[in-house]
């Protein structure tokens, strides 16, 4: 007990550091784009962000603020047609050799198959933690939601509200979880046909360039992190939210459905054992 409540301690004094955003922004002000050589572009007075990747070169952009927990919304369109050998990258990371990261990747396919949606967790600069899913929608044909839900307690993966991935704090099973090191926001769109589609055999189609992704309606409801003091306490709904029994079920679902790959079922890759916490799970 007394090390429960020096963590809640602890935690308490980092979030006193934050202060609260709760907001669906203008694109101009969250973000700043980092690279890509005009590639990306804030349009639509701020109401749209897009990336482009070429030949030459792809682009990215990262938020101005840095979040300290909280629920993060995006909406995506995916790279639409033979987006085969491109990655869409949407992701939370922190700084320095010791990062935490938690991670959306969307690998491309040629057209009329399947995007994989690839999910992991970086702790303290270790990741290896890989899940993957089909979708179960064209997510080039429209805008979807992808949230990330990140407490002191879980992260949770969903899309358009469904769930796709807990991963829970078990620092009891001695695993590392991400609570300490606050996070940017990064996205990007880049070539990665050496690994991306069927692990490299399927080469990115330069004649169908550029390609390009869309984003819009962010929102976070979140603590932002700055030197400053802060409201930013246990009160908000998602500082302790999980999953009620609709989610878990819709969790199920999906895993059962549409995932293609568990790094928590793959004995070939881990022949000394499982990860504590897929053998605690």
């Amino acid at each position: 007990m007394a090390s429960l409540h020096s963590t809640i301690t602890m935690l308490y004094a980092l979030l006193l550091a934050s202060s609260i955003a709760a907001y669906a922004g203008n694109l101009y002000q969250d973000f700043d784009i980092t690279w890509g050589d005009g590639r990306a572009k804030i349009l639509n007075n701020g109401e749209l962000l897009t990336l482009s990747l070429d030949k030459a070169s792809g682009s990215g952009f990262q938020s101005k603020n840095e979040y300290l927990f909280g629920k993060i919304d995006m909406q995506l369109k995916l790279v639409p047609g033979n987006s085969a050998g491109t990655v869409t990258a949407y992701y939370l990371s922190s700084k320095g050799s010791n990062w935490d990261e938690i991670d959306f990747e969307f690998l491309g396919n040629v057209s009329g198959e399947p995007y994989i949606l690839h999910t992991n967790v970086f702790s303290q600069g270790k990741g290896n933690r890989e899940q993957q899913f089909y979708l179960w929608f064209d997510p080039t044909a429209d805008f979807h939601t992808y949230s990330i839900l990140w407490n002191p307690q879980r992260i949770i993966f969903s899309v358009d509200d469904t769930p796709i991935r807990e991963f829970k704090n078990m620092e009891s099973k001695g695993v590392a979880f991400p609570k300490n090191q606050p996070m940017r926001i990064y996205s990007s769109l880049w070539n990665a046909d050496d690994w991306a589609t069927r692990g490299g055999l399927v080469k990115t189609d330069w004649t169908q360039a550029p390609f390009t992704a869309s984003y819009r309606n962010f929102y976070a409801n979140a603590c932002v992190h700055s030197s400053s003091s802060s409201s930013c306490t246990s009160s908000n709904a998602w500082f302790s939210r999980q999953l009620d029994s609709t989610s878990q079920e819709r969790l199920s679902w999906v895993q059962k459905n549409y995932m293609i790959y568990n790094y928590c079922t793959d004995t070939k890759r881990f022949p000394q054992g499982l990860p504590p916490e897929c053998q605690a799970s």
